[in-house]
């Protein structure tokens, strides 16, 4: 609950504000993805009084996951607590986690960032505001790390995905919730935050205290900064590639000598974005690789076929389509 005195401007209440303001939009309607949690709850705080002074309106938005017995009770006292604090609207959304073989956690982040959409489309909202934290960060570069998954995933989460926003991502957890102290809020402690089937309960628990006990304490922060500067990397190398496939795809097909011209860098880039042109589908390193070798090593193989897409080099083009029903 929010104490009924207006708290002072404490350095946690003030360097959570700041990265709010930052982010807000000029104009319109902003919502907040409200759990509970001490993350999300600094976060609606500082929205709501960062709103207010530009003003703006802020909502929230609530996603029940019903993974846990009485999460709707959950749901209805973070939405109570969102009114308390001047959002409005405030929208509490059920869904449905189906585990594709993903995981738990991927399936959940599947149906919530959904769940997003839905109160995207129901407002007009132009963003909705979202609580990770640097901590955050530093355990999604570590996990990237472990599945060997390249660039993509190291560079973690950006501070703008479309109409996703994170201003709270060069904010220390710790922060967040000496917010919810200065200010009188109560946060919500989800119990699956300290269940150790997940692989990013045992990084936060085990991995990275470890790290920072044995390496200093800076190993988080170290994380962070590296996902930053990895993102400007990638994102330049992106954008060379897809000039490079604005300029040489047509009809589902670029020459082969167009992309042996180019570093590994951006051949594989330029692949995996032809394949998502056609088909959808994100090629990983290992299936990229595979098909780079019908420039890079090719001796007269046949059609290489992966999931979702069938490549072959003809006539001195990787040619690309999308496989007939067997």
């Amino acid at each position: 609950m929010e104490s009924s005195r207006r708290p002072r401007l404490t350095p946690a209440i003030a360097d959570i504000r700041r990265a709010v303001r930052a982010l807000l939009p000029a104009q319109g309607l902003v919502l907040v993805g409200l759990s509970g949690g001490a993350d999300s709850l600094a976060l609606a705080a500082a929205t709501a009084f960062e709103a207010g002074r530009a003003g703006i309106r802020a909502g929230a938005v609530i996603v029940d996951h019903n993974l846990q017995p009485g999460s709707a009770d959950v749901a209805a006292r973070a939405a109570h607590t969102a009114r308390q604090l001047g959002l409005d609207p405030v929208l509490v959304l059920g869904v449905s986690v189906v585990d594709d073989g993903t995981g738990p956690e991927a399936a959940a982040r599947t149906s919530r960032y959904a769940a997003f959409d839905v109160a995207l489309t129901q407002t007009g909202a132009s963003g909705v505001l979202l609580g990770h934290t640097l901590d955050d960060q530093a355990e999604t570069v570590l996990l990237g790390l472990a599945r060997g998954s390249g660039p993509t995933s190291l560079r973690g989460m950006a501070a703008r995905t479309g109409l996703i926003l994170r201003p709270l991502l060069g904010i220390r957890r710790a922060a967040t919730r000496q917010f919810c102290a200065d200010a009188g809020l109560e946060p919500w402690s989800d119990p699956q935050n300290f269940d150790p089937r997940y692989s990013r309960v045992r990084v936060r628990q085990t991995v990275l205290p470890m790290l920072e006990s044995e390496l200093g304490p800076g190993v988080g922060l170290a994380l962070a900064r590296t996902s930053e500067a990895l993102r400007e990397d990638s994102d330049a190398l992106d954008e060379l590639a897809r000039t490079v496939l604005r300029a040489h795809w047509a009809d589902r097909r670029i020459a082969a000598a167009v992309l042996a011209a180019h570093p590994a860098a951006i051949r594989q880039r330029v692949i995996r974005f032809a394949v998502e042109e056609v088909c959808g589908v994100w090629l990983d390193r290992g299936q990229a690789l595979a098909v780079a070798a019908l420039v890079t090593n090719w001796h007269g193989q046949g059609a290489l076929s992966l999931p979702g897409i069938r490549v072959i080099r003809q006539g001195g083009s990787l040619i690309f389509s999308v496989p007939g029903p067997t």
